[in-house]
Parts: C-alpha cells; sequence; structure tokens
C-alpha cells in the first residue's frame, strides 16, 4: 500500500489537522502558553537556546516566536529564515506561521534555502546556469565502483552511497576518507581505500557531466559565501534572523553554512533535544546543541519539559530508558513532566515466533479500531503506528493487518499532493469552483455535499472497497480529500468551494497532507517528529534493538535513543513486543531488549544510575552490608543443558544458557498463559503479579511433575507454591483444571484461589 504523508497542525491539547482562528494581534498569539513557551516567544533579542524534550511544544513555541515578533513589528517577515530538516517539517512550520498571521516568514530546509541562493547568485559569482542537480546519486556510484573494477550488491551500493554522504557532511574530501572514518569508528561497508577511490571517481564522473548533488548545494553555498563577501553581505542584508529546529541533527557543513549566514550577529534561536540524536550515521552531531553556550556566553536558555503528548505512563518508561543512557547527550537529558490525564500502563508482550507477534499486533489494532459501542476502543485507524527497527520488517505487519482487514499506510512512499488521483481531483474541483456545479441539485449545497460530488465520479464511495492494492489505495486518497473539505466547511461557514481550492493549494505548496485513514507502518527513523494515539513497537529484540552492527559505546547508545524516540510518540496507548523465536516452531532463544531492563515487569536493570529528579525509576541492587529484606542468593545456578555458571538473570530463571537447546513445550506455553491471564483478571491484578514470561518460560521448558521440581525454577517463590503450585503442576501434567463458576466460594480451592487479599504481590 502507498504512503501518505500526515501531519499534525497543532499539538498541545489540539486535534489533528483542526483549523483555528488568526490571533487578533500580537498578544492574542502568547494565549495558551505555558510559561517556559511564553519566554520562548518573548526571548526576541541576542542568541536563544531551546532545550525542549519530546511532546514539550517545540514547533508551538518557535512558530508563536516568530509570529509574535512580526506582529508586534519587531520582525519584518521577510527578515526571517527558519530551517528544519524536512519538507514536511517545514511545510507544517509553514501552515503555522500562516494561520499565526506571518505568512511571508520563509520556513525551509537547509537544502531548499542553499538551493535557492545557489540560483539566484550563481550568475553573478560564477557565471551561466547552476549545473543540473542529481536526484539519485545511486547510479553514479555504481558507475564509479565499476569503473574502479569493484563490483557493489544492492546493498552495499546504498551503504556506499551513504558513506560518500557522510564524507560530504563533514566536510571529508576522498584521500582522506580512510583515515577519517578509522578515526571516527566508522565500520566501513567495504575496504576504506577502496571506498576512497570510488567516491574520487564519482566526483570526477560528476566534474564530466557537470552535475551536482544535494550535498554540492550546501558546499557550493558555501564556497560562495566565503569567496565573495558581497554576496554574504547581501544575504545578511536580507536574513536579519535565524530560527533553526531539531538543532541537535546539525552537520559540520550545516553548521559551516549556518555561520556564514549569521557572520557576527547572534540573532539565532536554536530549538533541540540531545536524547533525540538519532542521525549521527549521516554526520548529525548533538555538539553543536550542547556546545551551544560556549560558543554564546550570553545566550538565553529555555527548557521545556511539560509534556502535552504523552500520559504520565508513557512518560514514566521514557523517563526510565533515558535514566540508564551514558554519554555526553545522556548527561543533559530532560526529565520529562506528563501534562495529560492518567492513562493505561505501557503493555509487554512476548510471542512465540514473529508471525504471531504481527498477527497479535493486528489484532489488538482491530480492538482499538473497533467503535465503542461494539465494545473496542474506538481510536482511528490513522492514529494507530506500527514502528520496527529496519523496513524489512513491515512485510510480515502488511500480511497480517491485510487478514485483519485493517487498512493501512507505508511511510515514506509518494507524497499525498503528487498522487495521480489527488492531482486529477484538484483539477475537477477547480473546474467545478470556476464554472460551478453541473448538478443543479447541489447548486447551493454545502462544501462536502459538492466534493463528494465531484469525487463521486472518479470512484469515491462513502464506503471503501474490499481488500486492498491500487483500489483501496486510491479510494482513501479522495476520502482523505472529503475529510478535509469537512473540517474546513466547520471550520469558516461561510466559505466557498472556491475557498476550498485555495486551500488545497496552499498545503500543497506547504505539503501539508491531510490524513489518510490507515494504520501508519514506518520505521523508527521515519517516525521522527510524529505522533500517534497508539503506537506498537515490535521486534523488540537482542540483535535488532539495538542492531547487530551497533558495536560501540556511542552506536549503542544511539540505538537507545532510538527506542526512546519511538515511545514518546505515543500519546496514549503504549505496546512493546518481541518475538522468541524467527519462525513457527524454531527454537526460543531470542531475548528482549537490554533497553528494557529494569523497566519491563521481572527483570533487573544492570548498573543503572539512579535519575535524579522525579521522573525516574529506582532500581538495582543493594550493597552488600545494607539494611533488611533483600533475599540472599541461594548458591550459583548451573545451565541445567551444559552446567555453566550463569550470571544473567535472564538465564538463570530460565536455568539455561539462552543460546543452549530448549525443549519448550509451546502447548503448554500457551495453557500456562491463559492459566495466568485468568488468575490476574481475577485478582485485579497485571499478569506478571502472578508469574513473569521468563518463568512460565522455564516451567514450559521444564515440565516439573512435583512440588519440589517446581520450586527450584526461579521466580516460584513458597508463597506463589502455596497459591499456584497445585493448578501449574496439574497443568504441567495435561489435566483440565475447573472453571472459576466451579471454584467459586470453596475458599482455597486447589490453591490458587485465596480469600485473603492480594498482599504478596511485589514478590516476583
Amino acid at each position: 500500500m502507498t504512503a501518505a504523508t500526515s501531519s499534525t497542525l497543532f499539538s498541545q491539547g489540539s486535534t489533528p489537522g483542526a483549523y483555528a482562528a488568526t490571533p487578533r494581534d500580537a498578544d492574542a498569539v502568547l494565549d495558551g502558553l505555558d510559561p517556559e513557551q511564553r519566554e520562548v516567544a518573548t526571548s526576541l533579542h541576542g542568541a536563544v537556546c531551546v532545550l525542549a524534550g519530546a511532546g514539550t511544544g517545540k514547533t508551538r513555541a518557535i512558530t508563536h516566536r516568530i509570529a509574535y515578533g512580526v506582529r508586534a513589528g519587531i520582525l519584518q517577515p521577510a527578515s526571517v529564515l527558519a530551517v528544519t530538516f524536512t519538507n514536511r517539517a517545514a511545510g507544517e512550520m509553514r501552515g503555522r506561521l500562516r494561520q499565526l498571521g506571518a505568512g511571508g516568514v520563509q520556513a525551509r530546509t537547509f537544502h531548499s534555502a542553499a538551493l535557492r541562493q545557489l540560483q539566484y547568485f550563481w550568475p553573478k559569482a560564477v557565471g551561466g546556469e547552476v549545473p543540473r542537480l542529481v536526484e539519485r546519486k545511486v547510479q553514479l556510484v555504481a558507475e564509479a565502483a565499476a569503473r574502479c573494477r569493484v563490483r557493489l550488491d544492492r546493498n552495499e551500493l546504498r551503504d556506499v552511497t551513504g558513506e560518500i554522504e557522510w564524507s560530504k557532511v563533514t566536510q571529508t574530501v576522498p584521500e582522506d576518507y580512510p583515515a577519517v572514518a578509522a578515526k571516527s569508528g566508522r565500520e566501513a561497508p567495504r575496504d576504506a581505500a577502496e571506498i576512497g577511490r570510488i567516491y574520487a571517481t564519482y566526483e570526477q564522473l560528476k566534474r564530466d557531466r557537470g552535475v551536482i548533488d544535494f550535498e554540492d548545494v550546501l558546499l557550493l553555498t558555501v564556497g560562495v559565501l566565503q569567496e565573495r563577501p558581497d554576496i554574504a553581505d547581501q544575504v545578511r542584508r536580507q536574513y536579519q534572523h535565524f530560527v533553526v529546529d531539531e538543532y541537535q541533527d546539525v552537520s559540520p557543513l550545516q553548521q559551516r553554512l549556518l555561520d556564514l549566514w549569521l557572520g557576527e550577529r547572534d540573532s539565532l534561536c536554536v530549538v533541540g533535544d540531545a536524547s533525540q540524536t538519532i542521525y549521527s550515521f549521516t554526520g548529525a552531531t548533538p555538539d553543536h546543541l550542547l556546545n551551544f553556550r560556549t560558543r554564546h556566553p550570553r545566550a538565553t536558555v529555555v527548557k521545556l519539559i511539560r509534556d502535552y503528548r504523552s500520559t504520565p505512563q508513557v512518560v514514566h518508561l521514557a523517563n526510565g530508558l533515558l535514566s540508564q543512557a551514558r554519554g555526553r547527550a545522556a548527561e543533559h537529558r530532560l526529565e520529562l513532566v506528563s501534562q495529560r490525564e492518567a492513562g493505561p500502563d505501557p503493555a509487554y508482550a512476548a510471542y512465540a515466533d514473529e508471525p504471531a507477534e504481527a498477527e497479535g499486533t493486528a489484532r489488538r489494532i482491530r480492538e482499538l479500531i473497533t467503535p465503542v459501542e461494539q465494545g473496542g476502543g474506538g481510536i482511528p485507524a490513522s492514529q494507530i503506528a506500527v514502528l520496527y527497527r529496519v523496513n524489512a520488517q513491515s512485510e510480515l505487519y502488511e500480511q497480517a493487518l491485510a487478514d485483519a482487514q485493517v487498512p493501512y499506510q507505508l511511510r515514506g512512499a509518494e507524497r499525498f499532493f503528487e498522487r495521480p488521483e489527488v492531482r486529477e481531483a484538484g483539477l475537477l474541483l477547480r473546474g467545478a469552483a470556476r464554472g460551478g456545479s453541473t448538478d443543479p441539485a447541489l447548486a447551493d449545497a454545502d462544501i462536502p455535499s459538492q466534493v463528494r460530488a465531484v469525487l463521486t465520479t472518479r470512484g469515491w464511495t462513502p464506503e471503501p472497497p474490499a481488500g486492498s492494492g491500487a483500489v483501496r489505495d486510491r479510494w482513501e486518497s479522495l476520502a482523505a480529500l472529503v475529510r478535509l473539505a469537512e473540517d474546513f466547511a466547520a471550520s469558516r461557514p461561510g466559505a466557498t468551494l472556491s475557498d476550498l481550492v485555495a486551500e488545497l493549494d496552499e498545503r500543497a505548496a506547504a505539503q501539508h497532507a491531510p490524513t489518510v485513514e490507515g494504520v501508519t507502518l514506518a520505521s523508527l527513523h521515519a517516525a521522527k517528529g510524529l505522533e500517534w494515539d497508539a503506537v506498537f513497537l515490535v521486534g523488540l529484540t537482542e540483535g535488532m534493538m539495538p542492531i547487530t552492527y551497533a558495536k560501540t559505546e556511542q552506536q549503542i547508545e544511539e540505538e537507545r535513543r532510538l527506542l526512546y524516540v519511538g515511545v514518546t510518540r505515543a500519546r496514549r496507548h503504549l505496546t512493546l513486543s518481541w518475538a522468541l523465536s524467527r519462525a513457527p516452531g524454531g527454537r526460543a532463544s531470542r531475548r528482549p531488549t537490554r533497553f528494557l531492563n529494569g523497566l519491563r515487569p521481572g527483570s533487573q536493570a544492570v548498573g543503572a544510575r539512579i535519575p535524579g529528579g522525579g521522573g525516574g525509576i529506582e532500581r538495582g541492587v543493594a550493597a552488600p552490608g545494607g539494611g533488611g529484606g533483600v533475599r540472599r542468593r541461594r548458591g550459583p545456578v548451573h545451565c541445567r543443558v551444559c552446567g555453566r555458571a550463569l550470571t544473567d538473570a535472564g538465564e538463570m530463571k530460565l536455568m539455561r544458557c539462552e543460546g543452549c537447546p530448549s525443549e519448550l513445550d509451546e502447548a503448554l506455553y500457551e495453557r500456562l498463559r491463559d492459566w495466568r491471564a485468568e488468575q490476574a483478571g481475577q485478582l485485579g491484578q497485571p499478569a506478571y503479579c502472578v508469574f513473569t514470561d521468563k518463568t512460565l518460560l522455564a516451567i514450559a521448558e521444564a515440565v516439573p511433575g512435583t512440588e519440589p521440581e517446581l520450586a527450584r525454577i526461579s521466580g516460584v517463590g513458597r508463597r506463589k507454591l502455596d497459591r499456584f503450585g497445585a493448578d501449574v503442576l496439574a497443568l504441567c501434567a495435561g489435566r483440565e483444571l475447573p472453571s472459576a463458576l466451579d471454584d467459586e466460594g470453596d475458599g482455597d480451592a486447589g490453591g490458587s484461589h485465596s480469600g485473603d487479599p492480594w498482599q504478596n504481590s511485589t514478590e516476583k
């Protein structure tokens, strides 16, 4: 299924895609801002550094800052340049500024702003026209490799292209690549000297053909501004004030361009969060953000920590993830404070294999999108996302969602307003607006009715077509236009179809697409900057999170930050899951990601730091000689397969090495899980309070036949043995248990339905 780029116009308690009235004056622009956001908005002189945590309304703060300055007459719209990193983010910023009455402000990506300047000044600085821009450099890299007599497969070609891009944004020339890559700790996909030769040949090919790539746009703009002070002065006269969003992702080359734009001035506002640095492989570095106060000693620094996006439960987990982080970025982490009402706890789910994980995820999504009156969650499909580490994981989820008849969209494909059906619909609506409706019955109809009538001629129907594929994709696009028309008409009662067409044109220019009704499937990297009511983080196993090739501490910490970004995409519902094996019937040898140690039920963090301030999770082991109440180990635990002494908590619970063969009785494991769910429901407690997943796995592998055998399994203490032992042994023996109705009123029947309160729930 093709993707749609959905965007949210307003955060901080508003409905995605909603319209709001333009503020009447400068003071009204400040309405609704919290104290820290207001400080950002009113700090219009000198350097300003905004340290903004996930969901804290950073875009709101900086767009209101620009709008307040413009509306108060302090800033001239044409003198402000706001730069960010994606066309979507720049489009969203332009849309917000238009709504706030500051429509003349330039909001662009670094590349877009640089290309515009290069095209304007090239005839004066160099002469002639700017060389043609090569949008896809892969073909040229492949030709360069062939000339060097190096054969690259598809994946190697992509990786070598990435190395060339990294070299250029870090201002590394071909002959220096091997040394710089080694010093930076990069694991080159091929021999570094070989990549250096391909890089040099690629640059020569471009020169021979008179073309440039996207990185050259920045390099050439930097060169023009450095070599032509008169042009640099002209640019600085044009732009008096700069705003940089996502400043933690600035590369050395982008910082150099920004320095040249600024000159000796300090009229700069930067916004970022070092804990969301996830693009270092492209040359991005948080150092510029972390060193900002060193470079600008008089800078105003504002910290945004009020999280308006996520519930306290989601924020608690996010803070817990960062509390275990290491490195310089971790030292500057922000402790978020949720401003929302409490919601459900994050859910953790272990599945036997990857297909089961995909099916279970689709099943849960089906429940969430089912209307409330039918017993479901009533959440729109467009407000649900499935996020994974690599794009190759999407196929299983596409199939599972299709089987469950759940609509979905893949992020990263064709832009919404570039789809053929959307462009065709725009032409038809423009024609209807100019010539009037062809249906006399609709002459006085409202805007949504007119739009439905026009789009019906191109395949829109009130109900979606069955199945998936191109027909469903087309319908979803047209349905998104119908919903946009409904929202627009509700916000502007006196508007006409011509007004709607003008709005569509502006949104197309800003690349601000309406929401498509479908569950979003996306990689964690592609999800940056987005948010949903419900988020499923899937495939969270060692080797995938962190990814296998993350070896150094810096790489591991970036993987942790990537998971943090995933967690903070969720507003209310968050599910984290993993599969114990790849395929059905495979050995259950996988472990959930280490990043959840000490955070997910039944796990322990090793060497975690206790976070300062609120929002963290206390964890760790009491020091020797500490206070009472710490249970002593019963001696070393040995693998029951190979005999090796075990130290990992998960292996100790399983009583075997993760790599040793297991004889898991999967049918018993499922019976134990069903029984545990029933017990937890009766007790009104989370399932892990009965037994953790690891303990259930250990039981299903060992299949104990007696109480002493059951008691030897880690996680089965005396109280749990008394309370649940009879039931567990009966299940291991293959016997059927009496139903809850049969046990009603029997006191402590079978040792598993004690009448006293759940007073030992902390014993796991």
